[in-house]
């Protein structure tokens, strides 16, 4: 079959395939058509693609093709050159566009939609909003410096020190967690809210602190977040603007498929900021999360604050754009075609295949049947969700006690212990559990004091094992008796060695996950 890579219209800066992944489109068995000049905006000449293995031809001949792959929706002029049963590859946004999907079935053309795939775990390689978004992040926070006005770090100098920016991201997404983590290797103080629970975590790992929402969250069943009640609105939106009095920075990325993106920042919040400080507006292209956002401009409001709206940050970095988008279609291919014979076999039997299909031999498929991501138990009646609570709670109380009967039984049993130890041994040699007691004590006391940074969990309590055989060892050096010296000294070696080991494997360890 043959595969076929139109020039985007003007707004669009991506090409749907990169000389990179023609090459993978060929090793599949395809042949690729690539129109002259798709590549030019995001750096890829006619040449690359031909050296790569694809034909360079006119426009006709590559819309006429068995499969079309495209990085955006296409035009009724565009449809009008695709021959009946022919496939078709995009961002499509059925959910706003029931006239293109339409269009699509009277032709009895295959649409796959790369922009509705589904947020499980085999499906992440292609998921286009996914790579998309997390190059959308990072330019959010490029675009935010260049209209700051000053440095994300703090800075002390000889002529005085000021301190590093504020920056508050609403929405933890993808977008959001890479917004988040380059303004946070910036120097910058960072701040992140999102409406769901489970990302907590995500965001403090990322170095930022974790703001919670006042109202109450629900835990997403398919990776994306739920509009909120208008109560739960009002009490965040609160909250939103009392963040960004307080931020230099705001960056929003709140969006709900096929709906016009929520405010999350009226005219008031915005009014209450400080003058110099700058919103990016991450979802402009669907309204905008502000009351004053201009979709694909940037405004300024009389009080200073600069509001950027641009509608396609991901495009402004149009050769990664371009490379992530072909490998997400080159991934949608492998899975569609087992064979690598170059023929596409479409299993609607396959969940993420079947999610993605909005047309096919003529009948609508969209919407897909849902698709549930999470382990979140099905919601039952108030009072048996009470009732299991607390017999959970009941439960978990009654573990706590068993707990603590434990370890006091454990306590009183190595009471017992020591005390017969302390009978049977000779007077002369009593003095020796004094010298055991005081080394784990100040063995686990100096290690203990050793930064986080410096060792994992459990690299700390080898460390603190060898640190109590280092003073304990140390004490004994001296003794008059020379195999105890000897085995003393033996000791303080070993128990060295394993320290200074230890550190050194988990510097190794923390230096992997090191940025350069």
């Amino acid at each position: 079959m043959r595969i076929g890579v139109p020039c985007e219209p003007a707004d669009q800066p991506r090409a749907a395939a990169s000389p990179q992944t023609v090459e993978r489109m060929i090793r599949l068995g395809y042949e690729v058509l690539v129109e002259r000049g798709a590549g030019a905006r995001a750096q890829f000449p006619d040449e690359a693609y031909e050296t790569a293995g694809a034909q360079v031809a006119g426009g006709a001949q590559v819309w006429g093709s068995d499969v079309v792959v495209s990085a955006s929706a296409p035009g009724e002029e565009h449809l009008a050159l695709m021959s009946r049963g022919a496939v078709l590859i995009c961002r499509l946004d059925p959910a706003r566009r029931p006239d293109l999907l339409e269009q699509l079935r009277e032709r009895g053309i295959t649409c796959l939609a790369l922009d509705v795939v589904p947020r499980i775990s085999r499906a992440q390689s292609l998921d286009v909003l996914s790579s998309q978004a997390n190059l959308a992040g990072y330019r959010a926070v490029i675009e935010a410096a260049a209209h700051l006005g000053r440095l994300f770090s703090g800075q002390v100098t000889a002529a005085g020190k000021f301190p590093p920016a504020t920056v508050y991201v609403i929405g933890a997404g993808v977008a959001g967690l890479s917004a988040i983590g380059t303004a946070y290797s910036l120097g910058a103080q960072v701040r992140g809210s999102d409406v769901r629970p489970e990302v907590a975590d995500q965001v403090r790992s990322m170095g930022a602190q974790f703001v919670p929402l006042p109202s109450a969250q629900e835990v997403s069943s398919d990776g994306y977040a739920k509009e909120m009640s208008a109560d739960q609105a009002s009490a965040a939106n609160a909250l939103y603007a009392q963040q960004a009095a307080e931020s230099d920075v705001v960056i929003t990325t709140a969006s709900i498929p096929g709906r016009r993106a929520p405010v999350l920042l009226d005219r008031s919040a915005i009014e209450a900021m400080r003058p110099g400080s700058v919103i990016i507006d991450m979802a402009a292209a669907t309204g905008g999360n502000t009351e004053l956002t201009v979709p694909g401009e940037v405004v300024s409001t009389e009080g200073g604050v600069t509001i950027v709206g641009h509608t396609d940050l991901a495009g402004m970095l149009p050769a990664q754009a371009s490379q992530l988008y072909g490998r997400n279609i080159v991934n949608l291919l492998g899975l569609i075609t087992p064979a690598k014979d170059g023929e596409l076999a479409l299993d609607l039997d396959d969940e993420v295949v079947r999610a993605i299909t909005v047309t096919h031999d003529g009948e609508l498929l969209w919407p897909p049947p849902p698709i549930q991501v999470s382990a979140t138990p099905a919601p039952g009646r108030p009072e048996q969700a009470a009732a299991e609570d607390a017999a959970a709670q009941e439960a978990a109380r009654a573990a706590q006690a068993r707990s603590r009967s434990r370890q006091w039984l454990g306590l009183a049993a190595a009471s017992l212990v020591a005390a017969a130890l302390v009978l049977v041994t000779p007077s002369a040699a009593t003095s020796h559990y004094i010298v055991l007691m005081l080394s784990v004590i100040l063995g686990f006391h100096v290690i203990s004091n050793v930064t986080p940074a410096l060792h994992t969990p459990l690299m700390s309590v080898t460390n603190a094992i060898s640190g109590i055989i280092l003073v304990g060892a140390i004490s004994q050096v001296g003794h008059p008796h020379p195999l105890i010296s000897a085995i003393s000294l033996a000791a303080v070696v070993l128990a060295t060695i394993n320290i200074v080991g230890g550190f050194a494997v988990t510097h190794r360890m923390l230096a992997m996950f090191t940025k350069d």
